[in-house]
């Protein structure tokens, strides 16, 4: 190993065992407060202040995919690609104006529900399980997936700058995000994420800025290799432009993300919150396009740099002195840290609150055991999220993000807003809602992925749109809310801190 080399890995194990500290502070914390029940452990009391709320449901959402897949995506493909930018900032920001004030109110009403399966239930004043187990299979399977793709990203980084075998950094990088999640819960999740989140920010303006520095004349620099003709045309394809736009849909049902918003403690931290999510996220989905136009004109086409992912590391790796560009290629560790430690406790949240607690326990169980079970999940989740990283042909990390992200936004998107926004939506739509938007989500991939059938459109498109369908007809089709429900509705549009 060279002296780069060891420097920067010095700075990567400092950054890991810092994240690693944080868990180890919130589990002190806690249990010298006697702060043990499960909804502590999985929403953090609903304490959390703006900064760290918005900057944790930011961090959350950009995974690897952020420096990795999406600037590859670009790299490789052109300014086209750009619409998934778009799609994601105009997405985001209609969940913040829209969602999130609805869905904490909701949330809180609706017997303070801490999962958005329970709250799913709650809020239609149900006594059958049937809806909590759906929500806890798709999550499971869903965010098994997505975690993978943050596990794998972690191995490309470590083999690309220090030379380590991608199998045994995909190991450490399990062990240290379980570490901190086992042991603290939301609340480190939370706060790991906040700092994640600025070191993100942090090197995605600085490797742009300086790889422009160091070209200095942008002509000498110009655009080859494949699909160099049309790499600048931006409305080449009118399935790619609707495609990166329905990116936006996502986030209406991505569990892991909106369950922020229900853990903001009062209106007023959620409507500043709302103003640094917002600005966040969009300053980071348009400076992940320009690192991949810039790492095309400074690295030139390279088919292995494009498969792989790595751009943004090359880039990084080539401008930078070591101890600089180890921190900031930390930020590639912070963005898939901070997604997968969010989807370990959100699969774990839904089996342990949604699944064992009501159905195997009957509610006969403390909330120190559901902590315990909670964290066992986490094990578990994380144990086959490894297995699937480490196996091959498993895709790259873009496709695996895609994939889980289309589920989500297909099955659970429709469902929600409707709950938030329609009084007359009820149960049996809500489970239609999901079933279908995830199984025709699921099939258009499956189809897609063997060559059988494919629209080439993204699948979250018409899977949402089935959701929809389904949901609305169903309820239409059944016997209206009770009054009670109907009450809870009004009751939740007229709360106030």
């Amino acid at each position: 190993m060279s002296s780069r080399q060891i420097i920067e890995l010095v700075i990567f194990v400092i950054y890991l065992l810092f994240m690693l500290g944080i868990g180890f502070w919130f589990f002190i914390r806690d249990k010298k407060e006697n702060n043990t029940g499960e909804k502590t452990y999985f929403l953090g009391g609903r304490k959390m202040g703006a900064w760290v709320a918005a900057l944790s449901a930011g961090a959350s959402d950009m995974s690897g995919w952020v420096l990795m897949g999406l600037p590859a995506s670009i790299y490789a493909l052109g300014v086209g690609q750009i619409w998934i930018s778009a799609g994601l900032a105009i997405g985001y920001t209609l969940s913040w104006i829209f969602e999130a004030r609805r869905l904490r109110k909701f949330s809180i009403v609706s017997d303070d529900s801490i999962t958005i399966p329970q709250y799913l239930t709650n809020r239609f004043k149900s006594k059958s399980r049937s809806l909590q187990l759906i929500c806890a299979v798709v999550f499971l399977v869903a965010y098994t997936v997505y975690a993978a793709s943050s596990v794998k990203a972690c191995g490309t980084l470590f083999e690309k700058v220090l030379g380590i075998d991608p199998k045994i950094s995909m190991i450490a990088a399990a062990v240290i995000i379980v570490g901190y999640t086992f042991l603290g819960g939301y609340s480190a999740v939370c706060w790991t994420d906040f700092f994640q989140g600025m070191l993100i920010l942090g090197a995605m303006l600085l490797a742009p800025i300086f790889s422009l520095v160091a070209m200095g004349d942008l002509s000498a620099y110009p655009i080859t290799g494949s699909g160099a003709e049309n790499y600048w045309n931006a409305f080449g394809d009118w399935k790619a432009i609707v495609s990166g736009l329905g990116w936006g849909l996502g986030y209406f049902g991505m569990p892991h993300i909106i369950v922020r918003f229900m853990s903001l403690k009062s209106d007023k931290e959620l409507k500043k919150s709302r103003k640094i999510g917002i600005s966040w996220t969009v300053i980071i989905v348009i400076l992940a396009a320009f690192i991949g136009i810039a790492s095309r004109m400074y690295l030139g086409f390279d088919q292995e740099i494009s498969d792989a992912g790595k751009p943004f590391i090359e880039m990084v790796d080539r401008i930078f002195p070591a101890a600089i560009a180890g921190l900031l290629l930390s930020a590639v560790l912070a963005a898939s840290m901070s997604t997968a430690d969010s989807q370990l406790l959100a699969a774990s949240s839904a089996f342990s609150s949604d699944v064992y607690k009501p159905i195997i326990k009957k509610g006969k169980v403390s909330d120190k055991g559901m902590m315990w079970v909670g964290r066992i999940v986490v094990v578990a989740v994380a144990v086959v999220a490894l297995i699937i990283a480490l196996a091959p042909g498993t895709g790259t990390i873009m496709s695996l993000v895609e994939n889980a992200w289309g589920v989500f936004g297909a099955a659970f998107g429709p469902a929600i807003m409707l709950s938030l926004f329609w009084k007359r939506f009820n149960y049996q739509g809500a489970v239609a809602g999901i079933v279908v938007g995830a199984a025709v989500d699921i099939a258009l991939c499956a189809l897609a992925l063997t060559g059988t059938f494919d629209t080439g459109i993204y699948e979250i498109i018409p899977g949402t749109a089935a959701g929809l369908i389904a949901a609305v007809v169903t309820t239409l089709c059944t016997k209206a809310p009770t009054q009670e429900v109907e009450e809870l509705f009004d009751a939740a549009v007229a709360y106030e801190d």
